[in-house]
Formats: structure tokens, C-alpha cells, sequence
């Protein structure tokens, strides 16, 4: 397995992580707590080192499962979870970053992995309440502590993030990146991340699924999917995006690869500090995502990938207005 650093973190990890929120959470279909234990330590088996969970999926029972499958090989992995969200008789109920409720989440969050220190511990989403300094602040009194070892922001604004690194070092960012979601390439996160030596891991670089190929514009989506809420999987906005995907697959053709293997592998291409996290809940994708470590996009086929894309306009927003007015911030 390929590795590769978070910035100047020193925090070195797989070259893809796995993000385990799909496994049990979000998208309808959740494994049995054995069968995802089992993909979790597949994945591990398989050279990945870098697992990406929080307390709000579930809420909780994410985070249980993460720590029970990677308990046996705790020193040879990196976890990363998340506080940020007011969780209120299992719900979610808005945004808390209060500094007694960091501290709370932490303590909560080590008891459910089972692990005597955090090793990426992020903001899931700024909180307009609380200001980024206290923030940064309280994760930087638990980084003193021993109970978190590196600090990071999901989503923040590029203006947001230096105030807080000027407080405690911020080493990784979480913002969804993909060839159908582009913001970081123009909203100054990939400036950021460079000037200030901060790694990317981006989140949902597979679009969700759409990017991989395999789902259709007529699919149903399942109640409690998670997706059925978003503008970019109403049924028009698919069959207008179908043209992206039409393009991975015909490069795909021609270098023997997958559609997500492109789509993996040319984030894999924009910075060596850049890290994804797709999410899968089987085998055959987790083992095709890896394969993408291998897929090598030349300068012509980057700049092939480039042009067709500009020319491809992205249909529906990939939130609805109240998840929207959360991002950047």
C-alpha cells in the first residue's frame, strides 16, 4: 500500500482511507454489526491505515463499530472522528461546538472507539455560535491532555481555518472533493491547505455513487436514504450529470480501469497531501477503490479529463438550502 503524508502534519496514512459512515448509517442499506466489522478488518488486511468515522453516524454505533474492529491493530492504524453536532435523544438537533461539549464528545468518543487518544479529532461543521478560537482553543487543551492528537475542520471556510490554525495548528481538512464537486479549487481551500501545510482528505469523492457508474437515473432511492434529499439525485439532475460519468467511463476504457478508479485517481493526481475516503459496504468495490492507487493518469490524460469536464455543466446543488447555509463558514 502506497502512502502518503497530510500535509506537514507528520501524520502519514494510506494513500485512501476508508470513510465508515455508509457501513451502518445514511444511505439505507446498513450492515450487521459482525458483517461490518468483517469489511472494516478487510480493509485493514488489504494495507489501509487510515479509517474515518464520527459521533453523529448512528448517532454512536459507528463509532463502536470502528473501534471494535480495529482494536487488534490500534497501533498500526489512524482514527478520525468528529464533534460538532447537538445529538438529543438520538437525534440530531442543530449545531454545538460549545467548549463543554467538545470536551464531552471526546471523552465520549474515546470511551466508544475504545482507545486512549484520538488521533484526528474534527469539527464536523463551524459553528456560527461559538467562535473558531475557543474552538481551536479547547482541542488544543485536550491535545495537551493526551486525549487527541491532531486537530481539524470539515467544511470550514478558507478565512475560518487560519483564524484557527493561529490558535492550535490545524492538520487536516475534510471538504467534499470530486470531479463533480470542485469548490476547493476555488473557494481558497486548496490555497490554504498549500501556504499552511495542512493535508486534504477529500469526502464523498465518488459523488455518493454517481461517479462509479452504477447508479441510474430511474434507481429508486430507499426512505431512509439518505440521498433522496439532495438536488444533485432528483431523476432530471442524474440524467443531465450522465455526461460526467460518460466521460469517466470512456477514459476508463482506455486505461483497463473503472469509472471510480479514474474518478479516484485523478484526486490522487491534483496534490500528494490529498487523501479520499470513499465509502463502500462490500468487497469487490473496497478492493476496485484500491485498485485506483495503481491507475496512473498522465499529463494528457489529466488535461483530457480537464477540458471535457469544463464543458460539462454540473446539474443541482449538492444540498438542499439548509445543509447549504452549514458549509463554509
Amino acid at each position: 500500500m502506497k502512502k502518503r503524508f497530510l500535509g506537514k502534519s507528520g501524520l502519514e496514512v494510506s494513500a485512501l482511507g476508508l470513510g465508515c459512515m455508509g457501513i451502518n448509517f445514511g444511505y439505507g442499506h446498513a450492515l450487521g454489526r459482525e458483517d461490518a466489522i468483517a469489511l472494516i478488518r478487510q480493509a485493514v488486511d488489504r494495507g489501509v491505515t487510515f479509517f474515518d468515522t464520527a459521533e453523529v453516524y448512528g448517532p454512536f454505533t459507528n463509532e463502536e463499530i470502528v473501534g471494535a474492529a480495529l482494536e487488534p491493530v490500534r497501533d498500526q492504524v489512524v482514527i478520525a472522528t468528529k464533534f460538532g453536532f447537538n445529538i438529543v435523544d438520538g437525534k440530531q438537533t442543530g449545531l454545538n461546538s460549545r467548549p463543554d461539549n467538545i470536551r464531552a464528545v471526546a471523552d465520549a468518543s474515546l470511551k466508544r472507539l475504545g482507545v486512549e487518544v484520538i488521533d484526528l479529532f474534527y469539527q464536523h461543521r463551524v459553528d456560527p455560535d461559538v467562535p473558531i478560537e475557543d474552538v481551536a482553543g479547547t482541542v488544543k487543551d485536550l491535545i495537551a491532555q493526551g486525549k487527541v492528537r491532531h486537530f481539524g475542520l470539515s467544511e470550514p471556510a478558507a478565512a475560518t481555518v487560519r483564524r484557527a490554525h493561529a490558535v492550535q495548528p490545524v492538520s487536516v481538512l475534510q471538504n467534499e472533493y470530486s470531479l463533480w464537486t470542485r469548490g476547493p479549487e476555488t473557494n481558497g481551500i486548496l490555497d490554504i491547505c498549500e501556504e499552511l501545510g495542512i493535508g486534504l482528505v477529500p469526502y464523498s469523492p465518488l459523488g455518493k455513487g454517481f461517479l462509479t457508474g452504477a447508479m441510474r437515473a430511474d434507481a429508486p432511492l430507499g426512505d431512509n436514504d439518505f440521498r433522496k434529499i439532495l438536488p444533485r439525485f432528483t431523476p432530471e439532475a442524474m440524467a443531465a450529470n450522465q455526461a460526467l460519468v460518460d466521460l469517466l467511463t470512456g477514459i476508463a476504457q482506455d486505461k483497463g480501469a473503472t469509472p471510480a478508479q479514474i474518478a479516484l485517481a485523478w484526486l490522487l493526481a491534483q496534490k500528494p497531501w490529498i487523501v479520499p475516503i470513499p465509502g463502500t459496504t462490500k468487497l469487490h468495490r473496497l478492493e476496485e477503490n484500491l485498485g485506483a492507487i495503481e491507475v496512473e493518469l498522465t499529463t494528457d490524460d489529466l488535461a483530457r479529463i480537464e477540458t471535457a469536464a469544463a464543458a460539462i455543466p454540473i446539474e443541482g446543488e449538492r444540498y438542499p438550502a439548509q445543509l447549504m447555509a452549514t458549509i463554509g463558514r
